[in-house]
């Protein structure tokens, strides 16, 4: 049973925005499920955290959510800021379970045990400029990757956290974020959003301040999901 983890699927099976028009994205939809099925057990899990579909709507998502059902394994995932579908829990939960999409859930202000580590996380966040709306944001965040981290350890497992938002890239960092990995002992962060052949010199990977620090964006890992244990 091992845990794999990716980013930025941009499906657009069931809507009209293919990535196939930037650069590497070519094919793309065909390479990551070759890619997957190569190195995903049914009895592995997969985090995708983060800016799964295209869709705008929840009710538009059901053709990638298919796609993603049909691969191997148990997936978990993350909200990112494209997921603009993103409703409730109960909503995202009802809808899963009327489609028979039994391999799918989320992480929302919750946490999932994988073998001996527990899965948490949230969107992130990093800002610019600290406007009122920012700050907001930012607190909401906070609460829930806190929380999620909450329930990791009342699980008795060691929590690992997956996020959308990087929390340091293009010379900024996201103090309070990082303070939430710091205060809480996280020594294994994911993340992803950057795209690009620049990804790995604006996002920080390696070890930053004790902490892992892991891109998982899907056209920086060429589409084929990594080992996080």
């Amino acid at each position: 049973m091992s845990l794999f983890a990716i980013a930025d699927l941009h499906l657009s099976i069931g809507s009209d925005k293919p990535m196939d028009v930037f650069e590497g994205w070519r094919d793309y939809t065909a390479r990551l499920e070759k890619n997957w099925r190569a190195v995903v057990g049914e009895d592995d899990t997969v985090v995708i955290a983060g800016d799964i579909s295209w869709a705008m709507k929840l009710e538009e998502t059901v053709k990638d959510f298919e796609f993603i059902h049909a691969l191997p394994g148990r997936k978990l995932f993350l909200k990112g800021n494209h997921d603009y579908w993103w409703t409730t829990k109960k909503k995202i939960d009802d809808f899963l379970k009327l489609h028979e999409l039994d391999s799918i859930s989320i992480i929302h202000n919750s946490a999932v045990a994988v073998g001996d580590i527990a899965v948490c996380g949230s969107r992130g966040w990093l800002y610019n400029s600290e406007t009122a709306e920012d700050i907001k944001i930012v607190n909401r965040e906070v609460g829930r990757l806190n929380t999620s981290i909450d329930e990791a350890e009342k699980m008795g497992k060691k929590p690992v956290v997956f996020l959308h938002y990087p929390p340091v890239y293009d010379g900024a960092q996201c103090k309070e974020i990082l303070g939430v990995l710091k205060s809480r002992g996280i020594t294994e962060c994911y993340f992803g959003h950057i795209h690009g052949s620049q990804a790995s010199r604006r996002a920080i990977t390696g070890v930053y301040d004790g902490i892992k620090m892991v891109l998982i964006s899907c056209d920086y890992l060429k589409f084929m999901p990594v080992l996080v244990k």
